[in-house]
């Protein structure tokens, strides 16, 4: 990996995001044998549209986009949602850094605590949710029989500080 950088997502960064969700979703959609999930099908205005306000984060490698997520705050709650590693990037501890970034923001802007959800089939991400400290709260089955695995996180208030380290393996 070169010289990652993070900074927050922007709406002229949609159709590289895009791009980079699809590639990265195919993954799910096999694991569930779902082509239909919403990361694959979401437009380029749709996706544009939900750029404008949103508190997500990028991670670039040069001049390319290679990790995405999204967030944006409901009262206390931080909502962390789409988050997208570049298949040839997974692995390296982007995805771990991304999230960071994003609670780190919704923290800044007084979010308490951050949710997220992933398929129960989702053996990697909910390692990864887990080790960064996100506690299962709920399953909530799917029409399709596959649950979804509600998980949520207490947020540091900024400036806090805390002596554990943070894995790189993700």
């Amino acid at each position: 990996m070169g010289d990652l950088t993070l900074r927050p997502i922007r709406p002229l960064d949609a159709g590289e995001v895009l791009t980079l969700q699809r590639a990265a979703f195919v993954q799910e959609a096999q694991i569930y044998g779902a082509p239909e999930l919403t990361p694959l099908t979401q437009t380029l205005d749709e996706l544009e549209a939900e750029l404008a306000d949103n508190l997500g984060c990028v991670a670039v490698d040069g001049t390319r986009i290679v990790g995405a997520v999204r967030a944006r705050r409901d009262g206390d709650l931080l909502l962390v949602g789409r988050l997208a590693i570049a298949p040839d990037q997974q692995g390296r501890g982007i995805g771990t850094k991304l999230l960071a970034a994003v609670e780190e923001r919704g923290a800044a802007l007084g979010a308490t605590e951050a949710e997220l959800f992933t398929g129960s089939l989702s053996e990697a991400n909910l390692r990864l949710y887990r080790r960064e400290g996100y506690v299962e709260t709920q399953r909530v089955p799917g029409d399709d029989g596959i649950e979804q695995v509600f998980m949520r996180k207490r947020l540091l208030s900024p400036g806090t500080s805390t002596d554990a380290g943070t894995s790189t393996d993700a």
